[in-house]
């Protein structure tokens, strides 16, 4: 029998049609991971590196069999059939999926490391994680995701999305 894990991934984009991107990338992600929750969407600005566009970022959890490493080879793979072109460090990109956590694994391989290292250091991770996920616990982080996001309020680069076009 084959494990099911429950995984954590965060997805961003700020090029081209944002929102877009990210329903594409979790359309494709679907063919692997049987996604079970989404977190709303936020707009960030960028960080890192400034000069460029605002940033939407977005939270999934899901369910697959893949192990780890298999899983960022899905990922990296999804980026590249997006056409996310290399660029330097947090520069611009059309896609961008990290693996936040799975299970309450720890792991740390020369492709990838679990719990993603900054997850704790972004807003713009942690606080759509505690909006889907308050009581997960981080591994290493001895705190849940909704304690580590009190006193990040949706402020400081880092709030809810709602498209210019929504009528709502």
């Amino acid at each position: 029998m084959t494990d099911l894990h429950t995984v954590f991934l965060s997805l961003g984009t700020n090029l081209a049609d944002r929102q877009a991107n990210l329903l594409e990338a979790r359309r494709r992600l679907g063919s692997q991971v049987a996604i079970t929750g989404a977190s709303s969407i936020y707009e960030t600005d960028p960080w890192g590196f400034e000069e460029q566009p605002p940033f939407l970022n977005q939270v999934l959890v899901g369910q697959t069999v893949l192990a780890p490493e298999a899983l960022l080879t899905l990922c990296k793979d999804i980026e590249g059939q997006m056409g996310r072109q290399p660029t330097f460090r947090y520069g611009p990109r059309l896609i961008d999926i990290d693996i936040l956590m799975v299970d309450q694994l720890r792991l740390n391989t020369e492709r990838l490391t679990l719990p993603h290292p900054r997850l704790t250091e972004r807003a713009f991770v942690i606080i759509p994680l505690a909006e889907l996920a308050p009581d997960v616990n981080i591994p290493g982080a001895e705190a849940t995701a909704s304690e580590l996001a009190q006193g990040l309020e949706e402020t400081g680069g880092v709030k809810r999305w709602i498209p210019e076009d929504d009528d709502a």
